[in-house]
């Protein structure tokens, strides 16, 4: 029955002692090691994440990290192409990797016995990796390929990306993580080896281990592996600070599709750079607020109230290095335009503006936050993205301790506060896909799969 579930959850998520079976140390060389205690099954999840991502690349090699990452599979002197992959999966494991706005990680999950394994073969491509010519020439264009379906063929995302462009002017969040298209047809080898050389090093790397493991020995093993790797100089970055917005932007992506799409977003802080340190999570639970399952606002009055759009949604990430967006979405129902799709969203957001929310709309908000933290610490590997993602973006996972009692601090005039003080007409910006004949541009294709090996 849900009540006692809920109720459940709450005494379990209350109790869980995460901070004291979370571990830290740091090695010689500089190279942060973070290992957390799960011993629920005899299983090991380790990560290596990088401080680089799309947010520290320049005009000119935007989507370089995300192509490294690709060749990061393309071996060493030790361990040529496609041993990685074979030596994990003959060892019953798997393995994988991400590039983000503000990281590229790498990650194994494999029986706890095998953690020597993973490690030995991560330190050895941390520091030896070969970047061989005919490879990067193979795997650019595979990169281009994954521009354009996931991209270029998709209009939503077409649409996102265009937004995201227009919406920051100076911040690298305008680079879209897989590169723009050109930058990708001009990209060297030269920039590979530059990139790899510059961000690549212990001293700007942390491992993650969560699972059935001893601290202890971790650190032991990392020390073995990891500890002999010299430290690199690591440059610190320009700010690139976005200038403060001057006005509402609109813009149209016209593209072939069926349907038209409306994206608005308003500037807003995260956890780093808010003036307050409640402001983030209230505008955390002004999103569930908004969009937070079926009983929410906009699915309750825009989707089955008004029957004005098919789908409505409403975003907010208070985890990132860089300020960002809240941001809306919608697709207008039959016989409705997106202007009047446009008038609803903005009169929801004037109510919340000028109305508190009621204090079921919060009961209901804060104990779905409650039950989605402890399914999400359910998952071994959803602990080491938390701990990683923290660690890389520089708040400390410490931070994630926090979450859940910072959002039932939260009060409905905070949220009120924060959608007054932010989602102003001053820092929005609007995007419209105006659908264009199927006949004229390549129809949608199917997303391929994005794994690397081999």
């Amino acid at each position: 029955m849900p009540r006692p579930l809920v109720i459940t959850l709450l005494l379990v998520v209350f109790s869980l002692p995460v901070q004291a079976r979370v571990n830290e140390f740091e090695l010689s060389n500089g190279m942060k090691v973070i290992v957390k205690e799960d011993h629920r099954a005899p299983v090991v999840v380790s990560q290596i994440w990088y401080k680089v991502g799309s947010t520290y690349e320049h005009n000119g090699i935007t989507g370089v990290s995300h192509v490294l990452e690709h060749m990061m599979f393309k071996g060493t002197a030790r361990h040529p192409a496609g041993e990685f992959s074979r030596i994990i999966a003959e060892n019953g494991g798997r393995e994988n990797a991400f590039t983000a706005r503000d990281y590229t990680a790498y990650f194994q999950q494999l029986h706890k016995d095998r953690l020597p394994i993973a490690l030995e073969l991560e330190a050895d491509r941390m520091r030896n990796l070969q970047l061989p010519t005919a490879e990067f020439a193979k795997e650019v264009q595979v990169v281009m390929e994954e521009r354009r379906l996931r991209t270029e063929d998709d209009p939503q995302a077409l649409t996102f990306e265009q937004f995201n462009a227009a919406a920051f002017q100076v911040s690298p969040n305008r680079n879209p993580i897989i590169g723009w298209m050109d930058d990708l047809k001009n990209l060297a080898i030269e920039d590979l080896q530059a990139w790899y050389r510059r961000w690549y090093a212990p001293n700007n790397a942390t491992l993650v281990v969560v699972g059935d493991v001893d601290p202890q020995r971790v650190l032991a093993l990392a020390r073995t592996h990891f500890g002999p790797l010299p430290a690199a100089r690591i440059e610190d970055l320009k700010p690139r600070r976005e200038p403060v917005q001057r006005g509402l932007r609109r813009i149209t992506v016209k593209a072939p599709a069926q349907l038209p799409v409306l994206v608005m977003g308003y500037k807003t802080p995260n956890i780093a750079t808010a003036d307050a340190p409640w402001e983030p999570y209230a505008l955390e639970v002004l999103a569930g607020v908004l969009d937070g399952g079926a009983s929410a606002r906009l699915a309750r009055n825009l989707v089955r109230g008004q029957q004005i759009a098919t789908s409505a949604g409403a975003g907010y990430s208070l985890y990132s290095r860089l300020p960002g967006l809240f941001t809306f979405s919608a697709v207008p129902g039959n016989g409705h335009e997106v202007a009047a799709v446009e008038r609803a969203l903005r009169a929801e957001i004037e109510r919340i503006r000028t109305e508190p929310a009621t204090a079921d709309e919060l009961k209901r908000v804060k104990t779905a936050v409650v039950a989605s933290a402890v399914y999400q610490r359910d998952s071994l590997f959803y602990q080491a993205m938390q701990i990683g993602t923290t660690e890389t973006i520089g708040l400390g996972h410490e931070v994630l301790d926090e979450y859940v009692a910072r959002i039932q601090a939260v009060t409905a005039e905070q949220v009120q506060a924060v959608a007054e003080k932010y989602l102003v007409e001053d820092a929005l910006t609007v995007a419209v896909l105006e659908p264009q004949s199927m006949a004229a541009g390549t129809p949608p294709s199917p997303v391929a799969g994005g794994r690397h090996g081999g």
